[in-house]
């Protein structure tokens, strides 16, 4: 009886001194989420693209630039001589608005005022500052900008809803 006691509590003692085992999670986050999060977000971003471009298509009266940077403009005041154009570090004034895709006013001129703004260096609209990169002093253009080169899945907060196409008529002032 006595071995068979000591047997029990020889294979208690061997069980008791093994290594614990992890518990894994019920749910294994993965790579796919962010994935489809991307795949999502480039459909999106396509389908405002074609939008846009109906929209350049069907306004026959201007002629509208594509930019590398995700936007599109068209001059309303062109300088032709070769004056310089901002580049990173300078400080501008600039006049703008900022309308909805049909021209409908969000934020007046008036609203807005002059705006001095130091290139690359302060936050401001991802499409207005590579487009300011583009003008002379006394030139006037009209960007168009998709949400994500704007105000983005957030808006502005107060006038400027989600996923929001806008125009903008720039009026680069001057340059320091």
């Amino acid at each position: 009886m006595k071995n068979n006691i000591f047997f029990l509590l020889g294979i208690l003692l061997l069980w008791s001194c093994s290594e614990p085992t992890a518990r894994r999670p019920i749910t294994q986050k993965t790579a796919t989420v962010i994935s489809e999060s991307i795949a999502q977000s480039k459909k999106l971003n396509a389908v405002e693209n074609s939008f846009i471009e109906e929209y350049i298509a069907q306004d026959s009266a201007t002629t509208y630039q594509t930019s590398a940077y995700g936007f599109w403009y068209t001059y309303q005041t062109k300088i032709e001589n070769d004056s310089v154009t901002p580049v990173i570090g300078n400080e501008v004034e600039i006049e703008y608005d900022i309308t909805d895709i049909n021209g409908a006013v969000i934020y007046s001129k008036e609203e807005l005022g002059k705006k001095v703004y130091q290139i690359d260096k302060e936050d401001f609209i991802a499409g207005l500052q590579e487009g300011i990169k583009l003008m002379k002093i006394g030139e006037t253009i009209t960007f168009v900008i998709p949400s994500y080169r704007a105000f983005g899945l957030v808006g502005d907060g107060s006038k400027i809803g989600i996923n929001k196409t806008i125009k903008s008529t720039v009026t680069l002032l001057t340059i320091k």
